[in-house]
């Protein structure tokens, strides 16, 4: 019976010394704590820390049950995804609070011996909130995701049926005309073989009917599923860099590739056509921020003689910590115009042919790596519907 009264002494002692010392507490785990100053809720968490050490108080005094824990973790969950935090900065805080009351009660006078229970309820009590906030954080998450999926997947087959009907007029309007000025052009030069730049423009008349295939080819994606073939990587990247050939000009960049020409996948061509078009003009954008000395390197290599490995480097600035963890997400982008489609349709291709995409990024280079099996015949049966913009 003394036992247990010396129990509670200490425990109510310890919790006059914990109301006594707040203050100090909170100072010094805010201090250690990492907000972002874009946090919606960044003004609870101080409110948030307050409840979780009300909850310490009462554990101390008798078990709580796991609807108060639960409440108190999926108010906290809520708030962190509406402020777009990442889980791993939520969990750092949450531990480095538990590292902070324990400190904060070691100093109470209290000798460890008898402090040994209140750290291990203590410690409980923090591995069962972040159990259930966690847990809360990633049922809304994935909830949030398989509806901007859905969103992304209607609204790609809308605009792609829209930018069927286009193309069609886009043929009978600009083709036609565009068709008879090169028969001219070659009556021309028949003709008059020796007529100055009539070779120019021939030649560029031709480079603009292969835009315009390509424009229709691309319009097309999406609309009908196209079987997987076999070809080489090395040919895929040569009709890429010939088609995208005037953007690299107009931004003054120069590419370096370094495709092994024995390279031989099988996959959906138009596809990661796209996924490469994609990555490319998206380099293009960054290195327009550089001055001089714009480069975008292109590397391919095959590991563990199962997978090739493609990287997209480019040495414009950097993308910051914050943003590379978020930047396959959809709507995300850092473009004034941009719709933050295009990474994330990337990744459903790559992840569809049962690849992997990453991106790596620091003040020197930037690189996008795709991983890719050199044979497979178990693509996923889900429709792709979408169209990245280029």
């Amino acid at each position: 019976m003394l036992k247990e009264v010396r129990a509670v002494d200490i425990t109510e002692s310890l919790i006059t010394y914990m109301d006594d010392n707040l203050p100090t507490y909170l100072h010094d785990w805010h201090q250690r704590i990492v907000i972002s100053n874009h946090d919606v809720h960044k003004e609870k968490v101080t409110e948030n820390a307050l409840h979780m050490v009300e909850l310490v108080k009462q554990s101390l005094r008798t078990k709580l049950s796991p609807e108060e824990i639960m409440r108190l973790a999926h108010q906290v969950a809520v708030q962190r995804l509406e402020a777009k935090i990442n889980i791993g900065e939520f969990v750092y805080n949450v531990n480095l609070g538990r590292s902070e009351i324990v400190r904060f009660v070691t100093g109470s006078g209290i000798s460890i011996e008898q402090l040994q229970p209140v750290i291990e309820t203590i410690n409980s009590l923090f591995d069962e909130f972040l159990y259930h906030a966690v847990k809360k954080y990633t049922e809304l998450k994935d909830i949030e995701i398989e509806e901007k999926t859905v969103f992304i997947d209607q609204s790609h087959k809308e605009r792609l049926t829209i930018l069927g009907q286009m193309s069609s007029s886009f043929v009978h309007e600009f083709r036609n005309p565009l068709t008879a000025v090169m028969g001219f052009v070659k009556l021309m030069q028949q003709e008059n073989p020796n007529m100055k730049y009539i070779d120019i423009i021939s030649h560029e008349l031709t480079q603009l009917n292969f835009r315009i295939s390509q424009f229709l080819h691309a319009s097309r994606k999406g609309v009908q599923e196209r079987e997987a073939e076999d070809f080489a990587l090395e040919d895929l990247f040569t009709d890429i860099l010939d088609f995208m050939y005037p953007s690299l000009v107009d931004a003054d960049v120069t590419v370096i590739p370094r495709i092994d020409p024995t390279i031989t996948l099988r996959a959906h061509k138009d596809e990661l056509k796209q996924v490469l078009l994609n990555l490319i003009m998206n380099s293009i954008d960054a290195l327009r921020q550089m001055r001089q000395n714009r480069r975008i390197m292109i590397f391919s290599k095959i590991e563990d003689t199962d997978n090739v490995h493609i990287t997209i480097s480019n040495n414009g600035p950097a993308i910051p910590p914050e943003t590379i963890s978020t930047i396959f997400e959809p709507f995300f982008t850092t473009k004034e115009l941009g719709t933050g489609i295009g990474l994330f349709v990337c990744k459903k291709i790559i992840e569809k042919h049962n690849g992997s995409i990453s991106c790596s990024s620091d003040d020197s280079i930037t690189t996008f790596t795709i991983v890719l099996p050199l044979q497979s015949t178990s693509f996923t049966t889900e429709e792709e519907s979408s169209q990245i913009e280029i």
